[in-house]
């Protein structure tokens, strides 16, 4: 149900500007802004699970890792640096290529989450949405070069 919800937050923006352009030609935005503001949404909306959900997810790295819980702040704040960079028109390219380092590097956590079966967060779907994510983050690599890197 999340992986949906991301999905919609990063599809229904794009969409929607895309509406608004049609109807309000002074309003309009080109295509490569609607797909970096809608990414800039998704991982606005990530992050503040680093901060709300903080705890649960540092059980997403092996217990040999020191300071999981300040990595998974510091990733949130990442996140949230990547969205912001986003938006702005002289580092929106950086930021893309530093979001697609970003999903690199965490893409082990997520893996290693789910086949140790992590209860993450008590997300009712369980360890099935921690494997969910691995192609949810492979469409947030392609959209992320497609919108803001290429």
């Amino acid at each position: 149900m999340l992986i949906l919800a991301l999905l919609c937050l990063l599809l229904v923006p794009y969409l929607m500007l895309a509406v608004i352009g049609t109807a309000w030609p002074e309003l309009a935005l080109e295509p490569q802004v609607r797909g970096r503001v809608s990414l800039a949404l998704v991982f606005m909306f990530t992050a503040s699970g680093h901060f709300a959900k903080g705890r649960p997810m540092s059980d997403m790295l092996p217990s040999w890792v020191r300071g999981r819980l300040q990595i998974v702040y510091a990733t949130g704040a990442l996140e949230i640096a990547g969205a912001i960079g986003l938006l702005v028109p002289h580092v929106y390219r950086l930021a893309g290529m530093c979001l697609i380092a970003f999903l690199v590097a965490v893409f082990p956590a997520n893996i290693y989450a789910a086949v140790k079966r992590v209860d993450f967060g008590g997300h009712a779907e369980g360890p099935a949405y921690l494997w969910a994510r691995a192609p949810l983050q492979l469409v947030l690599v392609a959209w992320t070069y497609w919108f803001a890197v290429r």
